[in-house]
């Protein structure tokens, strides 16, 4: 019985590496980008692409192991759940009001240590954030919020 059940497993694992969910392959800078809505320091985008664009932006530079699935499958929707939550690719689609909520969101999820989630800090180490690091993109945040007239 457990060696059937094993061996179902098995088969199930080789089936569903034939199954590859589309890739967020697309510019991650684009004509909808944050930049055209608000600047964006160089040395704060480079913190942003290297912290948040792999899930919150049109391009995601998959690890190697996003190829075997179910990994590559958690993964996949991994980033399509924070491209839902923010995409930084498309921000100029956004109303202002949803700006100025989601540029507050930065700044909150970032100060409290959300952003960047645990789990996708395990691998990618450079995407840690020194406090000098997070208060700088606090700061351009809660900077580019302002510009927004305050919301009833």
């Amino acid at each position: 019985m457990i060696r059937k059940i094993l061996v179902g497993l098995l088969v199930a694992l080789v089936v569903i590496q034939f199954i590859r969910p589309a890739r967020n392959s697309g510019l991650a800078q684009t004509a909808n980008d944050i930049t055209h809505v608000t600047p964006v320091p160089d040395s704060t985008m480079r913190l942003l692409q290297t912290a948040c664009y792999d899930c919150h932006s049109n391009h995601t530079n998959y690890p190697w192991y996003a190829n075997v699935n179910p990994v590559g499958m958690w993964l996949n929707d991994h980033v399509n759940e924070g491209k839902r939550e923010l995409n930084f690719s498309e921000f100029a689609t956004y109303t202002a009001k949803r700006q100025a909520h989601k540029l507050g969101a930065i700044s909150e999820t970032v100060e409290k240590h959300e952003m960047p989630l645990n789990s996708y800090l395990w691998i990618h180490t450079e995407a840690r954030l020194t406090d000098a690091q997070r208060q700088a993109i606090i700061h351009w945040a809660d900077t580019a919020k302002a510009k927004f007239p305050a919301q009833p």
